[in-house]
């Protein structure tokens, strides 16, 4: 199982590649994921915002993803469908086909974590599970994506 990993970094096309070589020790799925999630904060918030990468795996073999930035307001989409010619919307739908679950939290002016779940199956990949939403209360966390519950 590989250490906890916390990546501090302003959010550039050249420093996806080079997240993803930081996580090479958690697996092609995880590498991804983190990919296309930093590459969401560069498309849509633009280069040079601050993001941290944090991974780690629990005891029971999930391995948990999540990238945090300072924009509560730009929430991740995941589209029904996206046309053959276009050349972006597929990475939520890569995240939300590899992750176990995954949604978004964010607290009172902390911006806000997009955070997945990975679970090794039979043969490596994820783990099919049901989509889920769910709204906290009075400490306004957030959680939308897939929970295998």
């Amino acid at each position: 199982m590989p250490p906890a990993t916390t990546l501090e970094l302003l959010a550039t096309p050249a420093e996806v590649s080079g997240v993803r070589r930081a996580l090479r020790a958690y697996g092609a799925d995880v590498q991804l994921c983190a990919s296309e999630l930093v590459t969401n904060v560069v498309q849509h918030l633009g280069e040079g915002v601050p993001v941290t990468v944090r991974v780690w795996c629990d005891d029971g073999g999930r391995t948990r993803l999540e990238v945090s930035d300072p924009d509560p307001r730009a929430l991740p989409v995941l589209r029904a469908s996206v046309g053959a010619d276009e050349e972006s919307g597929r990475g939520l739908a890569l995240l939300d086909a590899l992750a176990a679950r995954w949604g978004v939290a964010h607290g009172p002016g902390r911006g806000k974590t997009v955070w997945c779940e990975l679970e090794a199956g039979p043969g490596g990949g994820a783990v099919p599970v049901v989509p889920v939403v769910s709204v906290g209360g009075p400490g306004r966390t957030a959680t939308a994506g897939r929970d295998p519950r």
